[in-house]
């Protein structure tokens, strides 16, 4: 038999229990958090990414319709009549016509002066400043190059020209000309820096000195040093 105040205390799983309770819905609560976090920043990163991705295809545009074609070389004509002639190469003459394209739609290509020249293998039989004075080609234009060498701008020796000739006796002379000029791209308010372009035209002429249909209108590779 107990007194009152002698009786064992009653144990109660009440307060773990309520513990627990909130452990489990701080666990909860982080995890959604975390969950909103991780959903704010995939969305950001996508949003980036998207902005990212939309620049990077203006700037491409923007390159390909801007960028710089190089101008188109095409050789019209050429003629060496000495070749079918006794005189030989005392009164020799070269004509050429050579046309230049600018093919950018909305670039203008700035020409310093414009230097020609004619070999024969790797020597050099004349050479001239065909165009003395700095000039623009507009865009989606084209400028038609005509020359003339003969007197002191030709330096043909006896010896080149007995190897001319002797070519010519096999069917055709393969010469080639040389069109070189400092140029710059005029993309308003953008201008280039300046660039030594040189246009290299194969030339084939026949027994009598004039350009083959082989070799006519051909594209004339070009390069920038």
């Amino acid at each position: 038999m107990y007194y009152e105040s002698e009786r064992p205390a009653k144990v109660t799983n009440n307060g773990v229990s309520l513990s627990r309770h909130h452990t489990r819905v701080r666990y909860y609560a982080r995890k959604v958090q975390e969950s909103l976090a991780t959903r704010v920043s995939k969305l950001i990163c996508s949003i980036f990414l998207f902005v990212l991705f939309v620049l990077g295809l203006i700037a491409f545009i923007l390159w390909i319709s801007l960028r710089p074609h190089r101008p188109r070389f095409h050789l019209v004509d050429f003629s060496m009549p000495a070749l079918s002639q006794p005189a030989g190469y005392a009164n020799a003459v070269i004509n050429f016509n050579v046309t230049v394209r600018n093919s950018n739609r909305k670039i203008v290509v700035h020409y310093n002066i414009i230097q020609v020249a004619v070999y024969y293998q790797d020597f050099k039989l004349g050479g001239e400043v065909l165009v003395a004075q700095a000039f623009d080609q507009e865009p989606k234009n084209t400028t038609v190059l005509y020359g003339v060498l003969s007197g002191a701008t030709l330096t043909i020796t006896s010896q080149h020209w007995a190897d001319l000739i002797s070519d010519k006796s096999l069917g055709s002379v393969a010469l080639r000309l040389e069109i070189a000029s400092v140029i710059k791209f005029d993309i308003h308010p953008w201008v280039s820096h300046r660039h030594w372009m040189y246009a290299n035209c194969a030339v084939v002429v026949g027994q009598d000195g004039l350009l083959l249909d082989t070799a006519r209108n051909k594209r004339c590779p070009t390069y920038f040093t």
